[in-house]
């Protein structure tokens, strides 16, 4: 009996205990909201972890000139209300693709459409680059030097960054 009670709450735990991925509680209630798991999340967390991992491909799904700002390190930029298959060449199908833009919004639904074309292993930031500068990781700008610098989108948005310098031109 003491087994099968151990194996019921070791095997249920999951569904209770779920870690938060974003620093904030009301920014991870927004981004809930938002997005409905079409893609399998990453975790800013997770990712930094594995960014020197062959076969790893970032995508920024935000707009050029958010992209111009500032983006994470060796991320290839394929927009949203642009994007293009043509964006994704260097991308091979078999890679591990994760896709990131504000907040996991855009991200998520580039993310679906690459799985349609044939992409397997598509992952979405969650938290996007804002919660990426939140956790203080690195991020470049367009000649690949460090920056603190992030395009938050409008005010709006630009709420749910609380690190680096918000830029909104």
């Amino acid at each position: 009996m003491k087994q099968l009670i151990l194996f019921l709450l070791i095997g249920l735990m999951p569904f209770f205990v779920r870690a938060q991925q974003t620093l904030d509680p009301k920014f991870e209630k927004k981004i809930e909201g938002l997005i409905n798991h079409s893609v399998p999340v990453i975790s800013c967390e997770r990712l930094e972890k594995k960014m020197s991992t062959p076969n790893l491909y970032l995508l920024d799904a935000r707009e050029k000139k958010e992209f111009e700002t500032s983006h994470l390190k060796n991320a290839v930029w394929v927009g949203y209300n642009t994007f293009s298959p043509e964006n994704l060449a260097s991308v091979p199908k078999d890679g591990i693709v994760v896709v990131y833009c504000s907040v996991g919004y855009r991200s998520e639904k580039i993310g679906a459409q690459l799985k349609t074309m044939g992409y397997a292993r598509v992952y979405n930031l969650y938290g996007g680059i804002f919660e990426w500068v939140n956790r203080t990781y690195p991020i470049v700008d367009q000649k690949n030097e460090a920056t603190s610098r992030v395009h938050a989108y409008d005010q709006d948005w630009g709420r749910w960054l609380n690190k680096g310098e918000k830029v909104y031109k």
